[in-house]
C-alpha cells in the first residue's frame, strides 16, 4: 500500500489555509494532518503530528517561517519544508534555502505548483530522488513564473482579459492538463471540479467562466493572433473550439515548448 503523506499548513490568513487545504480535498494520498497560525504553533505541531511536509509562510506573528527553519535545522527528523510566501524576492527566496526549505512558492501560488511540489518532496522522502539530483529548486520556480508568463502573453494575444474569472480558471486548467494530459478525459469529473476547490467555486460556474473566456476572445475577433500562436491554421471565425479542446491545445503547445 502506498504511504500517506502527511502535510501541516502554517499561514496566519485563514482564507490561504482554506485555499491550500482546499487543493487536497479528495485526494487519498496527500492528507492535511492540521493547521497552525504562526511558528510557536507550527513548532508544537510538528514535535506532536509529525507531518512529512510543511508548507509555510514567512510573515506571522510570535515566530517567523525563518525563525521554523532556525528551530528545525539540526533536527535529524525535521520534515520537508516549502516556503509558501509573497516575499519572493531573491534574496527571501535564496535566505530561505540556506536555511533548510526545500522549494519556495510564491504567492500568488497555484494549485499545479503546490501539487508537483509536494509529489517532489514525497519522492526526495521515500529516497527515489535525492535532493542533490533534483531540478535546483530556484531554478525550478523560475521555470514556474516562465509558464505563467507564457501563459498571460498567450492569453493576452489572444483577446482573454485579465479580469474576468474564465482567466484564472483556463490558467488552472492548462497547468492541470500539463501537469497530467489524461485529466482532459475527465474534464467534467476531474479537471472543473479540481478548479473549483482550488477557487473556492462550484465546477458549474467553472464550466461557465471558462466558456465566456473563449467566447469573449472571438467576439474580439482575434482569430488570426489564436492561429499565429500556434503556427498554423487552427480555426476560423465560425468554428469556436470546445473548453476542452482549447485547454488541450494550449496545454500541447507549452509542452512542445518545454521539451525543446
Amino acid at each position: 500500500m502506498e504511504q500517506k503523506t502527511k502535510i501541516l499548513i502554517v499561514d496566519d490568513n485563514a482564507q490561504i489555509r482554506s485555499c491550500l487545504r482546499g487543493i487536497f480535498e479528495g485526494n487519498d494520498q496527500l492528507i492535511v494532518i492540521g493547521e497552525a497560525v504562526d511558528g510557536v504553533e507550527a513548532l508544537e505541531r510538528i514535535e506532536r503530528d509529525k507531518p512529512d511536509v510543511v508548507l509555510l509562510d514567512i510573515v506571522m506573528p510570535n515566530l517567523d517561517g525563518f525563525g521554523v527553519l532556525e528551530a528545525m535545522k539540526e533536527r535529524a527528523d525535521a520534515p520537508l519544508f516549502i516556503m509558501v510566501s509573497a516575499l519572493s524576492r531573491e534574496g527571501f527566496v535564496l535566505r530561505a534555502i540556506e536555511m533548510g526549505a526545500t522549494y519556495f512558492i510564491a504567492k500568488p501560488f497555484d494549485a499545479a505548483s503546490v501539487r508537483n511540489r509536494i509529489r517532489d518532496c514525497v519522492a526526495i522522502k521515500s529516497g527515489k530522488v535525492s535532493e542533490s539530483a533534483t531540478v535546483s529548486r530556484i531554478g525550478m520556480r523560475s521555470l514556474e513564473k516562465t509558464v505563467d508568463e507564457k501563459l498571460s502573453t498567450m492569453f493576452i494575444t489572444i483577446g482573454i482579459p485579465a479580469h474576468i474569472k474564465g482567466y484564472s480558471y483556463l490558467r488552472e486548467a492548462v497547468k492541470m492538463v500539463m501537469e497530467d494530459p489524461n485529466v482532459i478525459n475527465s474534464i467534467t469529473k476531474e479537471l472543473y471540479p479540481g478548479i473549483a476547490r482550488t477557487f473556492q467555486t462550484s465546477a458549474s460556474k467553472v464550466e461557465r467562466a471558462i466558456r465566456h473566456a473563449i467566447e469573449v476572445a472571438w467576439t474580439r475577433g482575434k482569430i488570426e493572433n489564436i492561429n499565429e500562436i500556434f503556427g498554423y491554421n487552427v480555426y476560423s471565425r465560425n468554428d469556436k473550439p470546445t473548453n476542452g479542446e482549447f485547454i488541450a491545445l494550449l496545454a500541447d503547445k507549452l509542452n512542445l515548448e518545454k521539451a525543446a
